[in-house]
């Protein structure tokens, strides 16, 4: 096994940030010198560290039971630190495990995070950000331990977070939720638009060992190319025309915390090689700067878009799909879901009803069987803008009329042919305008009210000569 000249722990003071005294920490690596400066380095921090070198003395040791954390060689003289990882969580699955390895292999640092490694890490690593792996793991136990309960009574009452539903495959949403969330994992979260994919991902932030930190979210489909890399990276003074100070990027102002990358699959390829290499190296170097920054952020991601198929097409890459796509949430369309509508719009009518000072507790039992047997293309989204319009136009207790959108009947194409691309171009220019309507000419929330992306917006508002408000 490699990894280079050992040195002794650092004496500079660490990082603030909270940790777990006298944690039992259990160390197995068969490099003798590598358990001793990793006994040495987690003692000085205050915790209780057993070092064994192989898997047949960690067995015996976690047979014992009492383990907080288990920090692990992936290469082993008896058997792999991945099979020693699927011993623990079998046994023991509240105990974190975090891996070593002087192999890159993203292959097998992925297979470990989709069985429940915490984390892995590669040597030679950097003191300062193993300690704080350290740290992040442990403090997601006690978190873990002391949520169980509320997260129980949340997943009974049939919401989770803002998540709302008690159908099945909500119920597989909030189970998944519990046990990817406590992890440092990427996950990626797909469904079409409007079923909640940021709310999945602020749930996974809040259940997580980061929540006291921040969580940020950024639509890469709304920015320019270069305009997005300075958004995520920061820049220095002097990197182009208008940086005229150090700007942080996102990565840098949501550090400890958890970033969600929304629309992935509108990032231009060229911005896909820049992230790939930020998330592999956990580093990133601002626009125009010279030097490297660590990061410290959880990424998340989620999109409406089939990535597989767009990685076919050659306008995804291949690694990045598969270094974002460690645990995959998929949300159901509210169509295949029908049973959670009444417990939404009971929700969504208390909120109205609230923040439009009324008094509509209710919706007609008509209105009710109307709303089940819609369609919903637009998800949630669209049943609360319905709700919300029914309540602004109810002055009683009780809502008697929604207005639906009529799903357009198929045009017949005739005998002569037509043009379909002027057709579609009228269609798209009619829903695109009614929104800026409804939006007040702000294309932000227009995009978000169709589904689309703001790159995808723009470039049908400049080709149907749409002229929205500017932003």
């Amino acid at each position: 096994m490699s990894g280079g000249a050992i040195q002794p722990p650092s004496p500079e003071p660490d990082p603030p940030g909270p940790r777990p005294p006298q944690a039992r920490l259990l160390v197995v690596d068969d490099e003798k010198s590598m358990g001793e400066f990793l006994s040495i380095l987690l003692r000085r921090e205050g915790y209780q560290v057993e070092v064994v070198e192989n898997g047949a003395a960690a067995l015996a040791q976690l047979d014992r039971g009492g383990w907080d954390l288990v920090l692990s060689d992936i290469r082993l003289p008896d058997l792999s630190g991945v099979q020693l990882l699927e011993r623990v969580r079998r046994d023991s699955p509240d105990t974190p495990v975090i891996l070593l390895t002087a192999y890159a292999s993203t292959e097998t640092a992925i297979q470990a995070l989709k069985l429940g490694a915490f984390d892995y890490v590669l040597k030679p690593f950097d003191v300062d950000d193993l300690k704080l792996t350290v740290r992040r793991a442990l403090r997601m136990r006690r978190l873990e331990g002391d949520n169980q309960l509320l997260r129980r009574e949340l997943g009974q009452q049939g919401r989770f977070e803002d998540l709302i539903g008690t159908s099945p495959p909500m119920q597989r949403i909030y189970e998944l939720i519990r046990k990817v969330a406590p992890t440092d994992s990427t996950v990626l979260i797909v469904g079409e638009s409007g079923t909640g994919k940021e709310l999945v991902a602020r749930a996974l932030h809040q259940h997580s060992a980061r929540s006291d930190r921040r969580f940020l979210s950024l639509n890469c489909g709304a920015f320019p190319e270069g305009l997005l890399e300075s958004e995520l990276f920061g820049h220095v003074r002097g990197a182009f025309t208008g940086a005229v100070a150090t700007k942080k990027g996102l990565f840098e102002v949501a550090d400890g915390g958890t970033v969600l990358l929304d629309e992935i699959g509108e990032m231009p390829l060229s911005m896909q090689v820049k992230l790939l290499r930020v998330l592999q190296e956990r580093r990133l170097r601002r626009v125009g700067g010279t030097g490297e920054i660590p990061m410290d952020v959880r990424i998340l991601a989620s999109t409406n878009r089939d990535l597989a198929a767009l990685v076919k097409e050659g306008q995804f890459r291949e690694d990045l799909y598969y270094r974002i796509n460690v645990i995959q949430i998929a949300l159901p369309p509210l169509r295949e879901r029908r049973e959670d509508i009444p417990l939404l719009v009971e929700h969504c009518l208390q909120r109205l009803s609230r923040s439009m000072h009324k008094s509509v507790r209710e919706v007609a039992p008509e209105v009710m069987a109307e709303l089940q047997s819609y369609a919903w293309p637009g998800n949630v989204r669209e049943l609360e803008n319905v709700l919300e319009r029914g309540v602004a136009l109810e002055s009683g207790t009780i809502l008697h009329q929604v207005y639906l959108q009529p799903i357009s009947e198929p045009v017949a194409v005739p005998s002569e042919g037509f043009d379909l691309e002027a057709h579609l171009d009228q269609q798209r220019r009619h829903h695109m305008q009614s929104a800026l309507e409804r939006t007040h000419g702000v294309q932000k929330a227009a995009a978000k009210l169709l589904g689309m992306s703001m790159r995808s917006f723009r470039y049908h508002a400049k080709k149907l000569r749409l002229k929205p408000r500017t932003e």
